[in-house]
């Protein structure tokens, strides 16, 4: 059966699907399993997906999915969101954020607040006009719901001049994840 009210991260993908073509360079700021990797790569094989990951573990078995699978273009980098800006020095398309702890392993080590603010503030900066990022946030644990209250915080205080952004929610689901979507204007300069 299809269904109409899709996951967060569903929901994201159809977003991004509308804005990036194919030799864009993208973002996905928080690797995980690497869902959003391979999803970001099969809309730009021959642009290049940056992703982000703090847990060595996670980095090597993607890398070896990578092998494995023979993908290009991907960029995996052993380092947090926050520090994006050393490794892009380009414009981006597309900037994912999948946040919370990693599935099917330690739940006590998930993305904190300080560093998503500084990496969504850093992504901001990078990403070109007519972009988008996407923050899937999961509220159902204590560091997910301080993090998702500074995110929600943080980017409501953006100028609407410069980005449109909305909050993506349940409303009958406790504790269900939301999406934040941001577009970068497009009427903006680059410099921006």
């Amino acid at each position: 059966m299809y269904k109409v009210v899709l996951k967060a991260t569903t929901l994201a993908h159809d977003i991004v699907k509308k804005v990036v073509v194919d030799g864009d360079c993208v973002v996905d700021a928080t690797l995980g399993n690497g869902n959003d990797t391979i999803f970001l790569n099969s809309l730009t094989p021959n642009g290049i997906v940056y992703s982000f990951e703090v847990q060595k573990h996670a980095v090597d078995k993607f890398r070896s999915l990578i092998e494995e699978k023979n993908l290009k273009n991907i960029e995996v980098i052993h380092d947090g969101h926050e520090n994006m800006d050393k490794y892009i020095k380009t414009k981006v398309k597309a900037i994912m954020f999948n946040l919370g702890y990693l599935p099917g392993s330690d739940k006590t080590v998930t993305t904190k607040s300080d560093t998503t603010l500084k990496a969504v503030e850093k992504g901001l900066n990078i990403l070109s006009p007519g972009g988008i990022m996407t923050i899937a946030a999961y509220i159902g644990h204590d560091e997910g719901e301080k993090e998702a209250e500074e995110v929600v915080k943080y980017v409501s205080q953006i100028d609407s001049k410069c980005y449109s952004i909305m909050k993506i929610n349940f409303i009958n689901r406790k504790n269900a994840p939301f999406l934040i979507v941001i577009e970068k204007n497009d009427n903006l300069r680059e410099d921006i």
